[in-house]
């Protein structure tokens, strides 16, 4: 085994061994800097197998949680999170860059939404409705947005809360901006999910934002998932990846529909 491998296992185990460490006490553990750490754990929380809430790095307990294998469909959070990181990574972090002060925004659940709300800066005062555990808790430490969590039944599959609450939260929330995930994206069958619980809600964050903003990588294009929930034409921008087709660039051109490449 590499040292770089093994040392990420040993900061797996410290951190879950210990429920949770601080940089510079890995550092001392491990014997290395602590730059050396900070890059070793910029891959772990990438990866979903850390978090980080100020300063302290903690295990992701969800990785140890059997109940996520007993999933209602075949869309797992946990396996998506891990599909195309790095796109859903500069997807998100472009994405964050569309919110301005005084914003009302609302984040859809998905993996490519959780990076969004995790690069919110938090140097922005605005309000973020959510319905996911995963944008709550990258956004529960990030003192000027002001949050609004719509709670429910939780769906381990996706981190999702649904309920008729919850519903009932979003219908009396409007919003300048809504941040949209999808499962796929065709042009002949629309804009789909994979999990029908998730459908009522999709269709009335969309009802209720000035802008819909979706936030897809280049994947999800052509395909195709059980549940439709909106058209391309409620769409207003799609923040996607450089590898989107020259075809599919045409196309949202042709629909009036901006398209952001985020590829840094």
């Amino acid at each position: 085994m590499a040292k770089k491998d093994e040392r990420l296992n040993k900061i797996i185990s410290i951190v879950k061994n210990k429920n949770g460490s601080s940089i510079k006490e890995l550092a001392s553990d491990l014997s290395v800097s602590e730059m050396t750490i900070r890059r070793d754990i910029k891959i772990l929380e990438d990866n979903n197998i850390i978090e980080v809430y100020h300063g302290a790095v903690v295990y992701n307990p969800s990785l140890d949680n059997p109940t996520l294998s007993q999933t209602e469909s075949d869309y797992d959070l946990d396996q998506n999170l891990k599909l195309n990181n790095r796109q859903k990574d500069l997807i998100g972090r472009r994405a964050s860059s569309l919110i301005n002060d005084g914003d009302i925004v609302v984040i859809d659940t998905g993996t490519t939404t959780d990076k969004l709300s995790k690069y919110i800066s938090n140097d922005i005062s605005s309000t973020c409705l959510v319905f996911s555990s995963n944008n709550f808790l990258n956004l529960m430490y990030k003192d000027n947005i002001d949050l609004i969590l719509a709670g429910g039944f939780f769906h381990r599959n996706t981190g999702m809360f649904e309920s008729q609450a919850s519903l009932n939260v979003i219908e009396n929330t409007r919003a300048n901006k809504v941040f949209l995930s999808a499962a796929g994206v065709h042009k002949n069958l629309g804009i789909t999910c994979a999990n029908s619980y998730e459908l009522a809600t999709k269709k009335l964050i969309i009802k209720n934002s000035l802008e819909v903003i979706l936030l897809v990588d280049s994947s999800k294009f052509d395909a195709v998932k059980a549940v439709h929930f909106c058209e391309l034409d409620d769409i207003d921008i799609v923040v996607t990846d450089k590898n989107i087709s020259r075809d599919w660039l045409s196309y949202l051109e042709e629909k009036n529909i901006r398209v952001i490449i985020a590829d840094k």
